[in-house]
């Protein structure tokens, strides 16, 4: 038989048609002619790849949803676009060891002066603020009979509502000059003024925080939610005034922000430089502060994914062994219900490669439809996910070429085994079985 002849027999009247050849469309017209033959069989022989292949992109899914919801939206939320911020410690203060945690409990708190003397180093900045930080208090605010609780405080200078960019929907915002004289006045989140307030002017109204009067100077427009918490439920009173309420924190950061974003990185050194003046450092100290972009709350949060990405390809492998030896296992027993069918290939022509590649090529089949579906599943899970829960999802191509390739590539070292086992078989033991 030349490499273009194939041949088709049909042994017994009902089965599927036996081919064989060298050619691929006739080894992998045979395989999914099996899988068809066997349908209850293959589903459960390609289940634990499907699951595992789903989960794998879900989860790489979910986790690359999150990194790029943090770089686009939670970054910019919370420290502000085009913003660099003084802190007395880095964000990344969950990664830190307990000796450097102990260095950075000792660096002296962030000021007031420290803000003026930003103020005088950088004049061209659009906005430079100094707002209350860890522990941040929760109230219960009070307006006559109503109540909201669990809002949260915060202690700011005016200039904070433009770094992070507030609209006002009524009233007006925070001044200089309340925060000069400690005046009792606040800007209130726009959930505080709907659950409060409801048909009611808020701007003028006086409210009671730990028993103390305040009056409403204006209603921020909305913010929206992230990762369904809402960036609403706040209240901003001068920082004078929060301090002699609450008492100093025991961090406080000042933000600056540029009209130029690509002015950050010299406002930084020459920022870096004003706080090591004022701070009395020598050349051979370190910053007892820290200096921190948007980006490195990104990088942080890259950090901590990193460990979900390590545990992730164990969860992953676990399940793909266990369907790799399914599939093995069924292949083995494919081969001992097929002897007969073996011997008869073998009779007419072919040859143990021809044998060798046929089951290798049903193997392979089998997975690869199996990380097509996981991959169908895991894409429908991650919509899922983003439809109905608060979390990002994005399927990212490179996880679907490694789905596919985990798929084909399961079949291929669990079904070299079986495929072996079936063209070592004598023609003439084999055409003897029943």
């Amino acid at each position: 038989m030349t490499s273009q002849q194939r041949c088709c027999v049909e042994p017994v009247r009902g089965t599927v048609p036996l081919c064989f050849g060298v050619r691929p469309s006739d080894v992998i017209l045979t395989a999914f002619t099996q899988l068809r033959a066997n349908k209850f069989r293959a589903f459960f022989t390609l289940l634990g790849i499907m699951v595992s292949v789903a989960f794998l992109v879900a989860v790489i899914a979910i986790i690359q949803g999150m990194n790029a919801y943090v770089s686009e939206q939670v970054a910019g939320s919370l420290i502000g676009k085009d913003v660099f911020q003084v802190r007395r410690g880095p964000i990344s203060l969950g990664l830190i060891d307990d000796e450097a945690l102990r260095k950075i409990q000792k660096r002296p708190r962030i000021t007031l002066r420290d803000a003026a003397v930003l103020e005088a180093a950088l004049p061209e900045a659009a906005a430079i603020s100094l707002q209350s930080g860890w522990p941040t208090p929760l109230a219960d605010v009070q307006w006559r009979e109503r109540e909201v609780g669990s809002v949260t405080i915060f202690g700011v200078t005016a200039p904070f509502q433009r770094v992070q960019d507030y609209a006002f929907e009524s009233g007006q915002p925070l001044t200089e000059l309340d925060v000069r004289e400690r005046r009792r006045v606040v800007v209130i989140g726009n959930d505080i003024a709907k659950n409060l307030f409801d048909g009611v002017d808020p701007v003028g109204q006086t409210i009671r925080i730990k028993g103390q009067q305040f009056t409403i100077a204006g209603v921020v427009a909305p913010k929206g939610r992230v990762l369904g918490q809402s960036f609403d439920g706040f209240i901003l009173m001068p920082i004078p005034a929060f301090e002699a309420l609450y008492g100093r924190r025991l961090t406080t950061t000042i933000s600056v922000k540029m009209a130029d974003p690509g002015a950050i990185p010299a406002a930084r050194e020459r920022a870096q430089e004003a706080m090591r003046l004022a701070h009395r450092l020598r050349p051979a100290e370190g910053d007892d502060f820290s200096i921190e972009t948007a980006d490195a709350l990104v990088d942080f949060w890259k950090k901590l994914t990193k460990t979900l990405f390590s545990i992730i390809p164990a969860v992953v492998a676990i399940g793909i062994v266990v369907g790799g030896v399914v599939i093995m296992n069924i292949m083995l027993m494919a081969v001992t219900e097929r002897t007969r069918e073996i011997g008869i290939r073998m009779a007419v022509g072919a040859t143990r490669m021809d044998i060798r590649k046929q089951f290798l090529a049903e193997s392979v089949a089998v997975s690869a439809l199996g990380g097509l579906l996981g991959l169908a599943l895991g894409a429908l899970l991650a919509w899922l996910v983003s439809t109905f829960s608060p979390l990002p999802a994005r399927v990212t191509p490179w996880s679907i070429g490694v789905a596919l390739a985990l798929g084909a590539s399961v079949g291929v070292l669990f079904g070299v085994y079986p495929a072996a086992r079936a063209s070592q078989l004598d023609p003439i033991d084999a055409l003897r079985a029943e």
